[in-house]
């Protein structure tokens, strides 16, 4: 298996920067723009999961890499939990909530290891 070099080749890496980019065009429009806290809030969640991610693999060594991995799991974990909050308030429709909520698990799987990183 060929060593990954650079944090833009985690697997877990894209998919969070694939979630961060549909969540920021959900947050955009509607209802949803307008609640501020909570749009303000699942974007940082998300943008926490991807730049965990980067700042661990960056670090070089293998225990701090785990420990972003956990901060990026807990921040998808946060997303999941603001998607139901959006989801509550008619910010999103059932459809988007769980097209939204099954990439962030996709995320937090990787990032456990239930995939690969």
């Amino acid at each position: 298996m060929a060593k990954i070099k650079k944090f833009e080749d985690v697997e877990s890496w894209k998919k969070a920067r694939e979630l961060t980019k549909e969540l920021y065009e959900t947050t955009t429009t509607g209802q949803f723009a307008r609640d501020v806290g909570l749009k303000d809030q699942i974007r940082r969640a998300a943008v926490s999961i991807l730049s965990n991610i980067a700042e661990g693999f960056e670090r070089g060594g293998d225990k701090e890499f785990v420990q972003f991995l956990s901060v990026a799991k807990g921040s998808c974990g946060e997303v999941r939990a603001q998607l139901y909050v959006a989801l509550d308030q008619q910010y999103v429709s059932a459809l988007e909530f769980e097209v939204l909520s099954a990439k962030a698990v996709e995320v937090g799987q990787l990032l456990s290891g239930s995939s690969s990183i």
